[in-house]
């Protein structure tokens, strides 16, 4: 294990950067190694806010020759798990960001946030495969395989990620493409940051076109109406509509809408990328599910596509978990019922099911047999439960996740989407969000490009133990 030296080690690694090494005590420390989950907090030994791939590959050469541990932040929303000790390299200001509207390409720094991508997009009318909020990152939410908004419609975002700048473990700076390797490309499809910074990313775009979304909330009390209704619904529903259910019991505050203080409803989230008649006859059924207490589906221009999720703006303390869902059968729909329904106790802010299928399910083709990582394409539905870290309840909330997963598992495909699991309690945990043969694959290559495991923090997978050859 390495030990840090006061301050030495901050300045010799401050005289090899061009951006700012914080050590714990420093004015801007805390800031720096801030995450969105407040319920998360990282003590690194040293954080350092890079601002250009050359930073982070003098950080990770300067902390491989010492064993330091090695983890990366942007916008901390995948923070589930706290940094203890090592280096963490802050890559928010990293935020190269330029659009190809030819090639419907955008190419961006590690520290980019969606909503950047489609601000800059707009103009020529394009958008980027986001997920339900746009102020992650670009390049850890892809890292993890990004479920889209309009997932159903294109697939899983990292199966359109045409190269990465990566610094491996040794301290290297690479671009990772289909063609210079195919391996390692299809590895970090998905595989998220287990072989080194991501400090650049290129990517496809698509049209934005017409959007018809937003979202219909219902009295909580008509739960059992609204899920009968939505598994109906769901099932006929073409690929180009994406749509998710949510139970929510909002706190009594001045942050949630008056019409929503302190109750518990269904929060019905549509996304139809096409003609708004043609979206308004798929919606029907639902519309006409329960007494609607708002409906806000109608045309949305696409920079406005936060609305449809409602997320939270601003960082909260949360614990969270997640796992994949084979189907919407009698036995999911009573077991969701009370877990979430209007009979529920468990002090969960948010349980909700999101379609997957149509392009999600489709193989990705590439230059090696397993084109990538990703996890899901053998899903009907994403599971993802939130409870808030209140002082009142925090200490109820991580076994009501657990409590929730446990009695979800019969249901369950087995596996996770990575940037949906939530806690990570041990690598052998993390490393049973992948498929089977995903994860040997992470493990063998683990072994092979980051052998002292120095990227062990978050979404990390274990090395593959050596073979000893028999005697």
């Amino acid at each position: 294990m390495h030990i840090l030296s006061s301050h030495t080690e901050k300045t010799e690694l401050q005289l090899l950067v061009r951006g700012l090494v914080y050590a714990p005590g420093d004015a801007h420390y805390d800031a720096e190694v801030a995450a969105f989950n407040l319920a998360t907090r990282h003590t690194p030994d040293l954080v350092l806010s890079a601002v250009n791939a050359d930073d982070v590959v003098a950080a990770v050469r300067w902390a491989a020759a010492r064993g330091m541990s090695i983890s990366v932040q942007s916008t901390g929303h995948g923070a589930a798990n706290a940094i203890i000790g090592g280096l963490l390299i802050s890559t928010r200001l990293m935020l190269e960001l330029s659009i190809d509207p030819e090639e419907r390409t955008a190419r961006v720094g590690a520290g980019v946030r969606w909503r950047d991508v489609l601000q800059a997009a707009a103009p020529y009318g394009l958008m980027g495969l986001h997920g339900s909020t746009t102020d992650v990152g670009v390049v850890g939410y892809t890292l993890g395989g990004g479920i889209p908004l309009l997932g159903r419609k294109y697939g899983f975002a990292s199966d359109h990620v045409l190269a990465f700048d990566l610094v491996t473990p040794d301290g290297v700076l690479r671009r990772v493409d289909a063609h210079s390797d195919p391996r390692l490309f299809a590895l970090l499809r998905g595989g998220k940051g287990n072989f080194g910074v991501v400090t650049a990313m290129e990517f496809s775009l698509f049209p934005a076109g017409e959007l018809f979304a937003g979202g219909i909330f219902y009295e909580g009390g008509h739960a059992r109406a609204v899920l009968g209704a939505f598994r109906g619904w769901s099932r006929r529903l073409p690929s180009e509509a994406s749509a998710s259910l949510a139970f929510l019991r909002l706190p009594d505050m001045e942050e949630v809408p008056g019409f929503l203080r302190g109750k518990f409803v269904m929060h019905l989230r549509f996304a139809w990328q096409g003609n708004a008649e043609e979206g308004a006859r798929l919606l029907a059924p639902m519309r006409g599910a329960a007494p609607v207490l708002v409906d806000g589906v109608g045309p949305l221009p696409y920079l406005r596509v936060d609305e449809i999720h409602a997320d939270p703006e601003h960082p909260v303390p949360v614990h969270e978990g997640g796992l994949l869902l084979k189907e919407l059968d009698d036995g999911l729909e009573e077991a969701l019922l009370q877990l979430a329904g209007p009979d529920s106790t468990a002090p969960l802010l948010l349980a909700e099911i999101r379609l997957m299928g149509g392009a999600l399910a489709v193989p990705l083709r590439g230059a090696v047999p397993d084109a990538d990582c990703v996890g899901g394409r053998d899903a009907a539905l994403s599971f993802f439960a939130v409870g808030i870290m209140a002082p009142q309840i925090a200490h109820l909330v991580p076994a009501a996740i657990a409590a929730a997963r446990l009695a979800l598992e019969p249901y369950g495909t087995g596996g996770a989407a990575v940037n949906l699991y939530g806690h990570l309690t041990s690598p052998e945990l993390a490393a049973s969000a992948w498929p089977e043969a995903a994860r040997l694959r992470l493990s063998e290559a683990k072994a092979e490009l980051d052998p002292k495991n120095l990227f062990r923090h978050g979404h990390a997978i274990l090395p593959a133990p050596a073979v000893v050859p028999a005697a």
